[in-house]
């Protein structure tokens, strides 16, 4: 039987605190989540590989390193709300869930949905609720957030977007210009977005957001 325990402990040890993150809450949330169940069956096995896991569908499970980096960018309070776009199976909400007040994940794949709702249940994350939409629509109902992370690559940040985060709050996601994945983090001023680069990574485009032809900030 395989011990995932022993695999998540290796790979916070191997992967996330190697990659400077020093913030003990996301440590203890990536130790007490367990991957391999919010991955299809067949990937179980591979759930803590250090690289993106295919889920399917042209979509992917961020690798430890790229979720665990944006996650410190981010510096999540306890008393925050955040919106997670693009949660799959649930895994990056029930994460987000130990460090936040409230998570609202969105996933416009109905299947992922369901099967996001089911994990997450299950696994006692009752402060995260899933929405089935469009990801470049968000959640409006439920905002404005203080944070937000986007589990996939963009071209482009949605102004329906910038509108549900509130005044002061911050968005980190991954981006693709002249074939190099940055991460940037932004945050909302008076004027709009201001964005700033973070760290090196990639990954597929989310669904929606691959029309523009490079990142616009």
């Amino acid at each position: 039987m395989t011990d995932f325990t022993a695999r998540r402990i290796a790979m916070v040890d191997t992967q996330v605190r190697p990659s400077d993150v020093t913030r003990l809450p996301i440590i203890d949330a990536m130790l007490s989540v367990p991957r391999e169940v919010y991955v299809p069956d067949a990937r179980r096995e591979a759930a803590y590989v250090g690289e993106n896991l295919d889920l399917g569908g042209g979509r992917v499970l961020l690798e430890p390193r790229t979720f665990a980096k944006m996650l410190e960018e981010l510096a999540i309070q306890p008393d925050e709300l955040v919106l997670d776009l693009g949660c799959a199976q649930g895994y990056s909400s029930a994460v987000l869930a130990r460090l936040a007040q409230t998570v609202v994940g969105v996933e416009e794949d109905s299947d992922l949905a369901r099967e996001a709702e089911t994990n997450l249940a299950e696994q006692g994350a009752y402060n995260a609720a899933v929405v089935c939409g469009p990801l470049t629509e968000g959640a409006p109902r439920h905002g404005p957030y203080d944070a937000m992370i986007v589990q996939g690559a963009i071209s482009r940040f949605p102004q329906v977007l910038a509108d549900q985060l509130r005044p002061g709050g911050r968005v980190v996601a991954l981006t693709a210009e002249k074939n190099v994945g940055m991460c940037r983090v932004g945050l909302k001023g008076r004027d709009g977005i201001s964005w700033r680069f973070a760290f090196n990574a990639s990954a597929p485009f989310l669904p929606g957001f691959e029309e523009a032809p490079e990142f616009q900030f």
